[in-house]
């Protein structure tokens, strides 16, 4: 039957192949997002461009909001400890 099943998925394999790497691309992004070692550095710029006055207070405190939130979130969901992972297993 597993011979049987691969035969007829067959045509369907560009599409499973395509769907596998989606969601690597997925899991890559959403690892940079809550990267807790980009994060910092993103704070840091946005520190830098508040100080060098290309933003004001309410724009600073909105983005500082946003990125303190990313930091937690990534936190609480326990990313912090795989920052700098790898892309995993194949398909």
């Amino acid at each position: 039957m597993g011979l049987l099943k691969e035969v007829l998925l067959l045509p369907a394999a560009p599409i499973r192949g395509t769907a596998w790497v989606l969601e690597q691309v997925v899991a890559e992004a959403e690892r940079q997002y809550y990267d807790p070692a980009v994060i910092h550095r993103e704070l840091a710029r946005l520190v830098a461009a508040y100080e060098a006055g290309e933003m004001d207070a309410a724009e600073f405190d909105r983005r500082e909001d946003e990125l303190l939130a990313r930091l937690e979130n990534a936190a609480r969901a326990g990313r912090a400890g795989q920052a700098g992972g790898g892309w995993g297993a194949g398909p």
